[in-house]
């Protein structure tokens, strides 16, 4: 699908950012993609209120039509006038954390294609923080469907080399703001009375109770969605964020013990730990010291690991506790594959 000549333009060093900024709202109007920075991962923008804009969405990154794409917009303003509903919880929400990482889940209006929902009755919106998101949203003057800037169900781009190496010749611009650092919006579903939390990320259920007074429900455990049903919100397919590379997440001491194994049979390893290990020849560690750099440097050490050509990557399982859900989440979809041997 090769399409386009795609341009990658790095604000002030290629290309002047006023000009890029104007380049890639003009794109935007003109019903074509780009892909931008946003505080959370790289997004890949369309007209949201434009059906044949966000099929281009669809078929770049080969997404299922069932999953339903996030709408970015400036304002709170600007986000009520897309739902037929804003309940009192939707108000404390948006003006606690947005500008920033959470997306409500709400009950749209008919301005909103069917495409954008995958079929569904409910929109889920997000004011971006990220300002060459802002700008291009500013400039554009229209709500921007954008899910994350790669390839469906691959590791979420937070650089635009890795936007490049998923989409070059299937979009036309690339807007190279630099790295971004973050698991993609924490989701919350605010469509059928009690807030329900349908996806985790940077903002974690402690800090959500804070402004809720109580803590959102959890989709997990929830009735299995039919396969052909829209799915309600993105973050919500079994196999996601995964490398090429067959993957598997295990406790730490069942990681170390596998890796072990792996590298006496000469098995090239990879490892995603916390921990100082020796490594066993041949095999090259990511190490994430600390909760932050999970949280943050999350998607960069997994394409740094499937990079390498190894046989497989072994991922220690993080704690399953509020402040690591994105991170376990995340891992969890990343190594559901499994390994083929």
């Amino acid at each position: 699908m090769d399409a386009f000549i795609t341009k990658m333009c790095t604000l002030n060093r290629d290309c002047d950012e006023s000009a890029i900024i104007r380049e890639a709202a003009d794109l935007l109007r003109a019903g074509e993609l780009v892909a931008f920075p946003t505080e959370t991962v790289y997004g890949l923008g369309a007209n949201a209120l434009q059906p044949s804009a966000v099929a281009k969405i669809f078929a770049a990154k080969g997404r299922p039509s069932r999953n339903p794409l996030i709408v970015h917009v400036l304002t709170t303003s600007l986000a009520r006038d897309l739902v037929t509903a804003w309940p009192d919880t939707a108000a404390r929400l948006a003006e606690a954390f947005w500008p920033g990482p959470l997306t409500l889940v709400l009950p749209r209006t008919r301005a909103i294609p069917d495409i954008v929902t995958g079929g569904s009755n409910t929109v889920g919106l997000r004011v971006p923080a990220h300002p060459v998101a802002r700008k291009i949203i500013a400039l554009a003057d229209l709500p921007i469907a954008a899910p994350s800037a790669n390839r469906s169900n691959a590791i979420s781009p937070t650089r635009a080399e890795h936007v490049l190496a998923d989409l070059k010749g299937r979009i036309p611009l690339i807007v190279d703001g630099g790295p971004t650092n973050n698991v993609e919006s924490t989701v919350i579903d605010l469509s059928a009375g009690l807030p329900r939390l349908l996806r985790p990320g940077p903002i974690s259920t402690d800090v959500l109770k804070e402004v809720l007074g109580a803590e959102p429900t959890m989709a997990e455990g929830s009735v299995p969605i039919p396969e052909d049903a829209p799915l309600p919100s993105p973050g919500q397919l079994r196999v996601h964020y995964a490398p090429s590379t067959p993957s598997v997440m295990l406790p730490a001491d069942e990681a170390d013990a596998l890796v072990a194994k792996l590298s006496a049979s000469g098995k090239v390893v990879a490892r995603l730990t916390s921990r100082s290990t020796e490594p066993c020849s041949p095999m090259t560690v990511a190490l994430l010291p600390h909760w932050q750099d999970w949280q943050e440097r999350l998607y960069d050490a997994l394409h740094m690991l499937d990079e390498l050509g190894a046989d497989i990557i072994v991922v220690d399982e993080p704690p399953r506790n509020p402040q690591w859900a994105a991170v376990y989440d995340r891992l969890k979809r990343a190594c559901a594959r499994g390994v083929p041997w």
